[in-house]
Formats: structure tokens, sequence, C-alpha cells
């Protein structure tokens, strides 16, 4: 995984660390922004576009996912089961692919942009 994701088990948790902060994160979230006002990308926002994006695409990574967004970062976390590891190994990587081909989420943005519950 790249440097703005991390996957911490605890003693409960497994948890997935989105790291907003960092410089192409930040470059995907100033884009998102100029396609729409609403979409600055602090860690509520992408808690916003997450959530939907997962619902629509992997409504399976919702159930039992708890999160924790803040100013500059954005954590999932899920008991700490092997099912669950698997789903936060799942969800890095559903965030990785949505970072590294940013187009896909601008596009999503575009045209459910209206619907996501932005902050």
């Amino acid at each position: 995984m790249k440097d703005y994701t991390a996957i911490i088990k605890t003693e409960k948790y497994v948890e997935v660390c989105f790291y907003i902060e960092d410089k192409a994160v930040m470059a995907l979230g100033e884009r998102l922004n100029g396609l729409r006002e609403e979409a600055y990308m602090n860690g509520y926002n992408w808690e916003a576009v997450l959530g939907y994006y997962l619902g629509k695409t992997a409504p399976d990574l919702l159930e039992g996912m708890d999160t924790d967004p803040e100013a500059g970062m954005y954590v999932a976390y899920y008991p700490l089961t092997p099912e669950n590891e698997a789903k936060a190994e799942r969800l890095a990587g559903i965030i990785h692919d949505l970072v590294e081909h940013g187009e896909t989420l601008c596009q999503f943005v575009q045209t459910e942009g209206d619907d996501i519950p932005w902050d």
C-alpha cells in the first residue's frame, strides 16, 4: 500500500487509516473540489464520499464498519476478526485504486454528487 494508507491491528479492532494530507490525496481532493464546491475534502467529506461510493460498489464493506473522520485523516475500523481483516485489506485497496486512478472518483462525484451527504 501507499504511504497514505495503513492497516493497524489493536486488541479489539482492525483499522484502515487514510492520511488525507498526503500530496497525491490532496491533489485528488483539489480536483474533486473543482468539480463540486461542497467537496472540500476534509476527513468528514472523505467519510461522506467513501461511504456513498462503498454503498454503491461494495456494500458488504460497510457491514460492521465504524468510522472516525478528522480534519487530516479518515479512519474506518472493524471488530478484529479474520473476516474483518480481509475487509480492511479490500477497503485499503479500494482507497488506493481511487487515489491512483482519480478519474474514477471524479466521474462518480460528477454523476452522484447531488446524493452524497457532504459535510
